[in-house]
C-alpha cells in the first residue's frame, strides 16, 4: 500500500499520461481514467487503500456534472424542441428500458436487475456525440437534431431515474409509499425552484457581483451546488438532484455562463476522479473469463438502441436514412450508465459477474462509437435504398442551381460569414453558389433570392453538382478545420488548381490548412488584432491614412498572396480598374512549354509580371527564386495587370 501523497500523485501522473494519450488519438478521456482505475483498483495492483474515501469525493463529481446539466436546462429551448426532446427522446428511453427489461427478464436477470440494466445501456455519450457532430459539422443537419433532442431527454431522464431505482429496491409493501413520498418531495422541489427561486437566485447573485470579487463569487457558486445538494439528501432524495436544481435556478439568469465557467475546473477534476473509482469496479481477469458475454452485451446493445432509436425517429416521420443514421449515432452507450452504475452498486442487485460484463460493454461500446459514426453513411447507402434517391434529388437541386454558371465562387457554409461573403459578391457581380447543411437557413434565404442550397461541402460528389469544374474560387466559410480539410482534399481531387480561401481560429489550424493545399487562410485572431488596433490608433490620434497604410504593410507581410491589393500602399489606386495589379493562377499541364525550365529562364519580368507562388502536390512555396524548375502539375501564381498575365500564361504554355 502507499500512503496518501503517494497515492494522489500515482492518481495524477496515471490520469495525465493515459488521457493524453486518448487526446492524441481522439478518444474519449473517459476511458483513460476508467483504466486507470482499474490499474490501481483491488483487482489489479491494489494500490488504493481508502477506496470508499475516494468514492465518497468522487460523488462530488456527479453533483458538478449534474450542476452543469441544470445550468443547460433552458426552458424556452426545450419549448422550441418539445417534439424532439419529449417525442422521441422519450419514446428512445422508454422504449430501451422496456425492450432491455423484458430481455433481462426472460434470461433470468430479475425484474429490477433488468430495469436497472435497461436504464444503464440506454444513455449515450453526450461528449462523445456532442464533440462529433461540432467536428463534422453535422450539428443542424436533421439527424443531428434528432441525436441532441435524444441526448437532451436522456440527461433529464437521468434525475428521476437516480430517485425511483432505489426506490424500487424497497419491500413490495413500502413500495408504493417510497414511491409516493419521493415523488411528493421532488414535487415539491421541483416548484420551490420553480416558482420562488430563480428570483431570490438573481437577486443574491447580483449582491454577490456587486462586491466584484472572483473569489466571492466562486465561493458563492460552491455554497450554492452543495448547499442545495446537502438539502436534497436531507430530505431523503439525491444528491444529484438537489445538484440538478442548483443549476436549473442559475440557467435563467444573466450569470449563468460566468457560473458554468467557474465550475468547470472542479467538476472535470471530480468527474475524472469519479470514472477512477468507476474503473475499480473492473476485474479484468474476470471480463477474459466471461469475454464472450461481455461481446454479446456490446453486439445486444448497439443492435438493441438502434432498432429502438431508428424506430422511434421513422415513427416521427423522419425519411429512412435520417432513422438510421439517428440510430447509429446513438446505439452506443455513454458516460451517464456508469453514474447509474455507481448509484445502485450498493443495492446488491447485480452479480459480480454481471456488473463486470455491463461496466465492459459499456466501455468497449464508447470505444467503437466513433468508429459507428464514421461508416455511418457508407452503412446508410447500403442498407437504405430509398437514400441514393434522396441523395441524387439532393445533388439534382445543388446542379440545377450551378448549371448555367461559370467562374462562380462556391461558398461552402451559409452562416453569418458565408452570408457576409454573399453580399459581398453580389455587389460586385460575381456569382456565388451556397452550401449549407441547416435546412431551416437554406429553405429561408432560398426564398429569399439566395442562391443557396441544402448539401454537404465536405463530400465530394456535393462539391461535384455545385459546379467546382467551372468555378473560379472555393471559400470555406465555417471555422470547423477537420471538414475544411476534408473540403481541401476533394477540391484537389477534382480540380486541384482551384484556388481555395479557408478560414481558421488560429495559427496551429492555418498551419494545417496550408499544408493541405489552401491558397490562402484567414485567421480570426489575426484580422481581429489588427481591427482592434487600427480602431484604437485611431481613437487616439493616430492619423487615418497612418493606420491605413500601417495594415496594409502588416498585411501585405503576413498574406503574401495578397500583394496586388496593396502594390503601391497608397491611400487610392492609380489609374482605370483594369490597370490594376491582381492574382492569377495558371495549371501547368504535362507537356507544356514551362516545364522542366526555371522562373529565370522564362524571364516573366520582362512582362511586368512577377511569380507570387508555385503551389506543387499541395505545398505552397511564396516568393519562389529565379532558380524555382517548374514542373507538371504545379501551379504557379502570378502578380500584374490582367493584358500582362495574359501573355505571362501564354509563355508558360509554349514556353517562350
Amino acid at each position: 500500500m502507499v500512503n496518501t501523497l503517494e497515492l494522489v500523485l500515482l492518481l495524477l501522473a496515471a490520469a495525465v499520461l493515459v488521457v493524453g494519450v486518448f487526446r492524441s488519438i481522439n478518444l474519449p478521456p473517459v476511458l483513460g481514467y476508467l483504466l486507470v482505475g482499474a490499474a490501481l483498483g483491488p483487482h489489479a495492483l491494489n494500490l488504493m487503500e481508502d477506496a470508499d474515501g475516494a468514492r465518497h469525493l468522487a460523488e462530488f463529481g456527479v453533483v458538478f456534472l449534474m450542476f452543469s446539466i441544470g445550468l443547460e436546462f433552458s426552458l424556452p429551448r426545450l419549448v422550441a424542441m418539445k417534439r424532439i426532446v419529449f417525442g422521441l427522446g422519450a419514446a428512445q428511453v422508454a422504449g430501451s428500458i422496456a425492450l432491455a427489461t423484458l430481455l433481462g427478464w426472460a434470461f433470468g436477470i430479475g425484474l429490477l436487475a433488468s430495469f436497472a440494466l435497461g436504464s444503464i445501456l440506454t444513455m449515450s455519450s453526450t461528449a462523445i456525440l456532442s464533440k462529433l457532430l461540432t467536428d463534422r459539422m453535422e450539428l443542424e443537419s436533421r439527424h443531428g437534431r434528432e441525436v441532441i433532442g435524444v441526448l437532451l431527454f436522456q440527461d433529464i431522464a437521468v434525475v428521476p431515474l437516480l430517485i425511483l431505482i432505489p426506490a424500487l429496491s424497497q419491500p413490495g409493501e413500502a413500495l408504493v409509499a417510497t414511491l409516493s413520498v419521493a415523488a411528493l418531495k421532488a414535487a415539491a422541489m421541483l416548484a420551490l425552484v420553480l416558482v420562488f427561486g430563480q428570483r431570490l437566485m438573481r437577486a443574491w447573485f447580483t449582491l454577490v457581483a456587486r462586491r466584484r470579487s472572483g473569489e466571492l463569487f466562486m465561493l458563492n457558486v460552491l455554497l450554492i451546488t452543495l448547499g442545495l445538494a446537502w438539502l436534497s439528501e436531507l430530505v431523503g432524495l439525491s444528491l444529484a438532484l438537489g445538484a440538478f436544481l442548483a443549476g436549473m435556478l442559475i440557467s435563467e439568469t444573466e450569470y449563468r455562463y460566468q457560473v458554468e465557467e467557474d465550475i468547470k475546473p472542479f467538476r472535470d477534476v471530480l468527474l475524472g476522479l469519479f470514472f477512477v473509482t468507476v474503473g475499480m469496479f473492473l476485474d479484468v481477469g474476470e471480463i477474459l473469463v466471461h469475454l464472450p458475454l461481455v461481446l454479446g452485451m456490446v453486439v445486444a446493445l448497439l443492435l438493441l438502441k438502434l432498432a429502438v432509436a431508428a424506430g422511434a425517429s421513422r415513427a416521427f416521420g423522419a425519411s429512412p436514412g435520417t432513422a438510421m443514421r439517428t440510430g447509429l449515432w446513438l446505439c452506443a452507450g455513454g458516460e451517464f450508465g456508469f453514474v447509474l452504475i455507481s448509484q445502485i452498486d450498493g443495492l446488491a442487485l447485480f452479480s459480480p459477474v454481471l456488473l463486470q460484463v455491463t461496466v465492459a460493454a459499456l466501455v468497449l461500446s464508447m470505444l467503437v462509437a466513433p468508429l459507428i459514426v464514421q461508416v455511418s453513411d457508407k452503412l446508410v447507402m447500403r442498407f437504405v435504398a430509398s437514400e441514393w434517391l434522396m441523395r441524387s434529388m439532393e445533388l439534382t437541386r445543388v446542379a440545377a442551381q450551378s448549371l448555367n454558371t461559370t467562374g462562380h465562387i462556391v461558398i461552402c457554409g451559409y452562416g453569418r460569414s458565408g452570408q457576409h461573403l454573399a453580399r459581398f459578391f453580389e455587389q460586385e457581380g460575381v456569382a456565388y453558389v451556397a452550401l449549407d447543411l441547416d435546412p431551416e437557413r437554406v429553405r429561408e434565404a432560398g426564398a429569399a433570392g439566395d442562391t443557396v442550397v441544402y448539401g454537404d461541402a465536405a463530400r465530394h460528389e456535393t462539391l461535384q453538382a455545385a459546379g467546382v469544374m467551372r468555378a473560379s474560387a472555393v471559400v470555406v466559410s465555417f471555422s470547423g478545420v477537420d471538414a475544411a480539410l476534408r473540403v481541401i482534399h476533394h477540391v484537389q481531387a477534382i480540380r486541384p488548381g482551384l484556388p481555395v480561401v479557408a478560414r481558421a481560429v488560429d495559427e496551429a489550424e492555418m498551419a494545417k490548412l496550408s499544408d493541405a493545399g489552401a491558397a490562402e487562410v484567414v485567421t480570426e485572431a489575426f484580422e481581429g488584432s489588427i481591427m482592434l488596433a487600427s480602431h484604437a490608433l485611431a481613437l487616439i490620434g493616430v492619423p487615418i491614412n497612418r493606420v491605413l497604410r500601417r495594415i496594409r504593410e502588416i498585411r501585405s507581410q503576413r498574406y503574401a498572396l495578397m500583394q496586388g491589393l496593396f502594390h503601391g500602399a497608397d491611400d487610392a489606386f492609380d489609374g482605370p480598374e483594369s490597370q490594376q495589379m491582381r492574382l492569377h493562377s495558371v495549371a501547368i499541364p504535362p507537356g507544356a512549354g514551362s516545364v522542366g525550365r526555371t522562373i529565370g529562364e522564362l524571364d516573366l519580368a520582362v512582362l511586368n509580371v512577377t511569380v507570387s507562388a508555385v503551389r506543387r502536390r499541395n505545398i505552397r512555396g511564396l516568393s519562389p527564386g529565379p532558380e524555382t524548375e517548374i514542373q507538371a502539375g504545379d501551379v504557379v501564381v502570378l502578380l500584374g495587370v490582367p493584358g500582362n498575365l495574359e501573355l505571362a500564361e501564354q509563355r508558360l504554355m509554349r514556353g517562350a
